[in-house]
């Protein structure tokens, strides 16, 4: 069996509920024949890791080190790895386990996250009742499966936050199928929703960008999004309903907002939930029978999806715009996220 090379990760972990994190360490499972060991070089921070660290979604495991955007180096591997080397730059997303089988309903669908064997980046168990433990550490050993090279196109720091952000936005106009000419429509102009008008106009559609911040119109436009709403505006509102094909919503929008949404929806649009409004969402079922409006959500993405993701991104010049922060300034990060001032995604540099 092949021994790891650092017996005890440091990180900055969550000793109870709430946006402080300090330094711990604790001793990680034993590397696997399929596993890999990475020293992390790079992590963002997403919205999922102050929502777990608020306990926001349930309950936390506590300590807890989150983090599921990472990047970094190969140092050790099992001896059944064959398609990484020491020295690869790998990134991990949001999960580091799935069982991968052809019988599986969800692995051979490429929908991994919802595996009856899935383990998530953090705030998860294995089946030896080990906790994962995430990325806002100094390494991380994961499944090598779950482990995608980095294509030497992208900028290793811009590559965190593709793989989480860029795989949530990008998994969902994958699988509905967007194209070339297709009306899609981004909600949210944050993390989640610049990476969401670079992709869609990757993929050829007419993207317009929703947003009730007008200082943003400029950027969505250079980002790709072809036309720009107001949303505090109610005659660019008025002028813009029953256009789109798909709406991605990147932001967590009052649950009241939904059948607005729908007016903007052409027949048989799709409206894609990508982050989770508190609370119940409210709507008028009248406004799915005479729209023929459809809503639905989607869960990150499969690992292919990820490798797709990468490769797109690589190939259409896609990159998060970032701010850096050392990771001993890390709850001054987490901070400035909860705040809403990042613009737009955090990465942690090690």
């Amino acid at each position: 069996m092949v021994e790891g090379k650092i017996n005890e990760i440091h990180g900055w972990a969550a000793m109870k509920r709430g946006l402080k994190v300090e330094p711990w360490s604790y001793k990680p499972r034993p590397l696997g024949e399929n596993d890999i060991e990475i020293k992390i070089e790079y992590s963002g921070i997403c919205g999922s890791d102050l929502h777990t660290l608020k306990e926001e979604w349930g309950p936390t495991y506590f300590p807890a080190i989150v983090g599921h955007e990472i990047v970094g180096k190969v140092i050790t591997k099992g001896e059944k790895v064959t398609h990484l080397k020491e020295g690869d730059l790998v990134g991990v997303g949001a999960q580091v386990l799935a069982c991968l089988k052809n019988n599986c309903h969800a692995c051979s669908n490429d929908l991994d996250p919802h595996c009856p064997y899935s383990v998530f980046t953090y705030n998860a168990e294995y089946a030896d009742g080990a906790h994962a433990q995430g990325g806002y550490a100094d390494a991380v050993r994961v499944a090598a499966s779950y482990a995608l090279k980095i294509p030497e196109r992208i900028d290793p720091v811009h590559a965190a936050p593709l793989m989480c952000a860029g795989v949530t936005v990008f998994a969902p106009m994958l699988r509905k199928g967007v194209k070339k000419g297709d009306r899609v429509g981004v909600v949210g102009i944050g993390g989640l929703g610049h990476l969401a008008i670079q992709f869609a106009n990757g993929l050829g559609a007419e993207v317009t960008a929703y947003s009730h911040s007008p200082d943003k119109r400029e950027q969505c436009l250079k980002l790709g999004a072809k036309h720009f709403v107001d949303t505090s505006d109610k005659e660019q509102v008025e002028a813009n309903r029953h256009k789109l094909n798909y709406l991605f919503i990147t932001s967590n929008s009052k649950s009241n907002q939904y059948n607005e949404f729908i007016s903007w929806m052409d027949f048989e649009g799709q409206v894609v939930l990508l982050a989770i409004p508190e609370g119940h969402m409210q709507f008028k079922p009248f406004e799915f029978i005479k729209s023929e409006v459809a809503i639905t959500g989607s869960l990150i993405g499969g690992v292919n999806v990820l490798r797709k993701t990468l490769e797109f991104a690589a190939e259409h010049g896609i990159s998060p715009i970032i701010e850096k922060y050392p990771i001993d300034k890390v709850n001054e990060a987490l901070q400035h996220m909860d705040a809403g001032k990042a613009r737009y995604r955090i990465v942690l540099t090690h």
